[in-house]
């Protein structure tokens, strides 16, 4: 991953309902509602990318606080060691999965590319080496044909393995292609959980320079967040490639999440806190939500469609956005 947008680097949920809202966390999603949870957590707020290189780092990933691990097979392992990796990471992953250290964190395995020597390979290793939740990061995504790749080959492995967990997969929105077609890729349907935008290789891709900043993606970023919602899926903002726990990486939080992104890619643990906050409605933001949706209620007892509330007219539209908000508080 050359090459990134001003403080970022490549590479990621909220349930419906809370207080008065639909879905359960673990059920489907809810209209105007991201896609329930995959790879064994309920958030996905601060997702660490963790280099599939070392066992003592990989373990040692399960207790840094964040919402999902992503262990990395593609860009941070070097192509004579891709082997080693895949076969150490499905080690631990047999360990870990189905075990307690597991239960509270989602686990996620970024593969290599589909049409490399190694994508067909890490799916196979890493979906057999244990049974409990995890999802699949799926690099480069270039149209709804890689992803019903992917379904084959996951149908095939599960049926061979009796795998009984479920296995979901996110696409990486990273080059040209893909994003040309993300509201197919969106619609793919099956196992996918959700879209993340990696700028690194999309900035390459569209010859985009490494410096550009985080609000000169509005237009892509607006365009993956529209085609993930469209289907019920959760988005996910790439990280922020200084390691520091900075002004930089708040800025970037906080844009992402005005936008209405779910979480963010952490290259570092220093960064988790920072951005699992950011991610994390606050005090002021759940009692509003909860008066909306009690004033919204009361409305309709009255057979009201809207309601005043300290001078702003609320419906459903509000109420929807009151429903994310104590989703995150959970």
């Amino acid at each position: 991953m050359s090459g990134n947008p001003a403080g970022q680097h490549d590479e990621g949920q909220i349930t419906g309902g809370a207080d008065g809202g639909p879905a359960d966390p673990g059920g489907p999603a809810s209209p105007g509602g991201p896609a329930s949870p995959g790879g064994g957590a309920g958030r996905c707020r601060a997702i660490l990318s963790v280099p599939a290189t070392e066992e003592k780092r990989i373990l040692r990933a399960f207790d840094r606080g964040a919402d999902e691990l992503v262990f990395d097979l593609e860009d941070a392992v070097a192509p004579q060691r891709k082997d080693d990796a895949r076969a150490l990471l499905a080690g631990v992953l047999a360990d870990v999965l189905a075990g307690p250290r597991a239960g509270g964190v989602g686990v996620s395995v970024r593969v290599n590319a589909i049409g490399s020597p190694w994508c067909h390979l890490d799916i196979a290793a890493c979906v057999a080496a244990g049974d409990g939740p995890l999802s699949l990061v799926i690099p480069k995504v270039s149209d709804a044909g890689d992803l019903a790749f992917v379904e084959r080959l996951l149908d095939g492995i599960i049926a061979a393995t009796g795998r009984t967990a479920p296995v979901r997969v996110q696409a990486l929105i990273e080059n040209a292609e893909g994003l040309s077609r993300v509201a197919q890729i969106a619609a793919s349907g099956g196992r996918l959980e959700g879209l993340i935008l990696g700028y690194a290789d999309l900035g390459a891709s569209l010859g985009r320079a490494p410096s550009t900043p985080p609000q000169r993606w509005l237009y892509v970023q607006d365009q993956v967040l529209t085609a993930a919602r469209a289907h019920g899926l959760r988005t996910i903002d790439g990280p922020y490639l200084g390691t520091a726990d900075d002004a930089g990486l708040r800025e970037a939080a906080e844009h992402a999440r005005e936008l209405g992104y779910d979480g963010k890619w952490v290259i570092h643990p220093a960064q988790i806190g920072t951005v699992r906050e950011t991610f994390t409605a606050g005090a002021e933001e759940v009692a509003r939500a909860r008066a909306v949706l009690a004033a919204l209620e009361e409305a309709h007892r009255r057979g009201a469609g809207a309601v005043g509330l300290d001078g702003e007219m609320i419906d459903e539209a509000l109420a929807v956005a009151a429903r994310r908000v104590l989703a995150r508080a959970q």
